[in-house]
């Protein structure tokens, strides 16, 4: 299985090359690609030579102009799609339909993945771009259990890629809706679901809570850590519970799934985490190299001792191993 892994800047593509990457993503500077901070992503001389240095170190570079373009602005796209082509890039990661055309007729022989802001989650939408555009890989989304990933693999001809470790969207796979009513933006276009501009804490009754564009999110106890505000990780009060109903605040690690994943079928392993510096690609692309290097040696697997990486110091196996609440 192929090791995929994050790069928000120069920096951190040479990081997770000389970590073991056998792919590294990264995007451009501008809201053609899902993770659009300020401060991250690349200008197009950054990206040729962020894919000539991996070339060189035999890893490929995969170009994310994954969001859904603007009606009027689509020039934007398709210069970013063009320039990904000219500066090498092995593969494009791409999610609108539109964009996806566009790739496959300007250029026929550059190799398409499907990205997982698509929402591909079953073998006739695979196959729908597959047929239609030649896509040869698509990133499943992080709502899927192994026996589902396998009976995917079991009906696609083309490759599949499933995250493995970082941020657990499981909210339209960064299209949220919710978050979009909340803040009056795009996770896709603006690059995340809450934005700072739109977090507020305030002390309530003995109480932390947190807000997001004006909606509480969570309440914390004095001696309780006030967690960051997203929408799928807040605690809620409901007819049945209370609580967190759509996701702990945790990261996802599924070091402990790869056996299984490799039994599915499944191509390649994603590692979320653009956002990341260079100690967290670093440290978390040599752990699981290292996983991968002893099941292929039939070895058991170190300990992937990844929790000072995760969010909230906790993790989980996600969807992998369990149901919908």
């Amino acid at each position: 299985m192929e090791l995929i892994c994050p790069a928000g800047t120069p920096a951190s593509l040479e990081a997770a090359v000389e970590a073991g990457a056998d792919a590294v993503y990264c995007g451009f500077r501008d809201e053609t690609n899902a993770r659009n901070f300020p401060g991250l992503n690349f200008s197009r001389e950054e990206l040729n030579k962020g894919i000539a240095f991996a070339h060189r170190h035999g890893v490929k570079v995969l170009v994310a102009i994954n969001t859904f373009a603007r009606a009027g602005s689509f020039g934007l796209w398709q210069a970013a799609i063009d320039d990904a082509v000219a500066a090498g890039a092995d593969a494009l990661i791409l999610a609108d339909l539109a964009t996806l055309d566009y790739a496959a007729r300007r250029h026929p022989a550059q190799r398409l993945h499907v990205s997982v802001q698509a929402g591909a989650a079953n073998p006739d939408a695979i196959r729908f771009y597959a047929e239609s555009f030649g896509a040869r890989r698509v990133v499943l989304p992080r709502v899927l259990s192994v026996p589902e990933i396998a009976a995917i693999v079991r009906e696609s001809a083309v490759e599949t890629e499933v995250f493995v470790f970082g941020g657990l969207c499981v909210m339209e796979e960064g299209r949220c809706s919710l978050s979009s009513y909340a803040t009056g933006q795009s996770p896709n276009m603006n690059g995340v679901c809450s934005p700072a501009s739109h977090v507020a804490y305030a002390e309530r009754e003995g109480q932390i809570v947190s807000t997001l564009g004006g909606f509480t999110i969570n309440s914390f106890g004095k001696d309780e850590p006030a967690g960051y505000p997203t929408l799928c990780k807040g605690r809620f009060t409901t007819p049945k519970s209370s609580g967190y109903i759509f996701e702990e605040p945790v990261s996802l690690d599924a070091a402990a799934m790869l056996p299984a994943l490799r039994e599915a079928g499944v191509t390649a392993l994603k590692i979320e985490g653009r956002q990341r510096g260079r100690a967290y690609i670093a440290g978390v692309v040599r752990s699981f190299r290292g996983i991968l290097a002893a099941l292929d040696e039939g070895r058991r697997a170190p300990a992937p001792g990844l929790a000072a990486m995760a969010e909230g110091q906790a993790s989980t196996v996600g969807a992998y191993r369990k149901g919908w609440r």
